[in-house]
């Protein structure tokens, strides 16, 4: 596909729709995984319990992919069916559906203020103490997924700072419900399955399912130069200017295929109308692209308190 040296403007692209075969195909593919992933799990023997695991760690990192496209209504034509994926994707992701919809959406429209972000504004330059300095910068060099668990635990599991971000009772309480509901879900589980065989079949995925979106997440917009409001009224950077605030990598094609393109970061960022599995027949190569292994090699040299609180105009590392 010829590329083009400009962006295109949204009229180019309506011709990239979401198509209910294309979100049923994932959602079948991920679900198979998962399904395949608890037997091998189960089963017995270490080998395929090592398979299982790692298998089912892939699995969830699709469905956190599915997540995010159905947050978008993207993943399927109509809204019905995007809600019900969406609930699905977000009780395997460990992320409400209704938390996601309104803290990402908030996300896309405030991309370039890292202080009115809510999921970036905890990024913000500040002076650390040397306990957050420690445990930064240990947890990014021992590969233990702090950053994907806070990720999380704050923006999507915090019901206070949720209404606080949403003071509006219809807004927030739905969020609550959400969240609720889920860990209810989660309860139910625990006691039908027994904490034994749950611990057996699911935590050595879900810890390389969070160790993969911790690489996954930090590569989208850390240590890249964001603006500052600082309190002052700014307006929100349009969608087709956000690719200066963002960074995308190159996984391989059969993985960046079954995570719904979630690498192409920048293209999302500027066609966030434009279904993930359709990202890469946009005919634009983003500004900021870079391999994912370069990314994971550079990125793993550098403290954690590096990566995150400074950019590359200050480190002079262009990542």
């Amino acid at each position: 596909m010829m590329t083009t040296k400009t962006a295109l403007g949204p009229e180019a692209l309506k011709h990239l729709r979401a198509t209910n075969g294309h979100g049923s195909a994932l959602v079948a593919f991920a679900a198979g995984s998962t399904m395949l992933a608890v037997w091998l799990s189960a089963s017995g023997g270490v080998l395929r319990w090592a398979i299982g695991q790692a298998l089912l760690g892939a699995a969830l990192v699709q469905w956190f992919a599915v997540l995010h496209e159905c947050g978008h209504r993207t993943m399927f034509r109509g809204r019905r069916l995007n809600t019900i994926a969406g609930v699905v994707a977000g009780f395997l992701a460990m992320i409400p559906y209704r938390s996601w919809v309104r803290v990402h959406a908030r996300h896309h429209k405030w991309t370039g203020w890292q202080d009115l972000d809510p999921t970036g504004e905890s990024l913000v330059p500040r002076r650390l103490s040397r306990v957050e300095r420690t445990l930064i910068n240990a947890c990014w060099r021992l590969w233990i997924p702090l950053f994907s668990t806070l990720y999380r635990v704050e923006n999507y599991w915090n019901l206070r700072r949720l209404a606080r971000m949403f003071p509006r009772a219809e807004d927030h309480r739905p969020m609550w419900r959400s969240a609720i509901l889920q860990l209810a879900g989660y309860a139910a589980l625990v006691a039908i399955v027994g904490p034994s065989l749950l611990a057996r079949v699911a935590a050595g995925g879900v810890i390389l399912s969070l160790m993969v979106e911790d690489l996954l997440l930090l590569s989208q917009h850390a240590h890249v130069p964001q603006n500052v409001s600082a309190g002052q009224q700014v307006n929100p950077v349009p969608a087709i200017g956000q690719e200066a605030f963002t960074r995308s990598l190159r996984l391989p094609r059969v993985a960046s295929t079954l995570l719904l393109h979630l690498d192409a970061h920048e293209l999302h960022h500027m066609y966030p109308f434009v279904p993930g599995y359709h990202l890469r027949r946009i005919p634009y190569r983003p500004l900021h692209e870079v391999g994912w292994w370069e990314w994971v090699r550079v990125s793993k040299r550098l403290r954690g308190v590096v990566l995150l609180f400074q950019n590359r105009h200050e480190t002079g590392i262009h990542i």
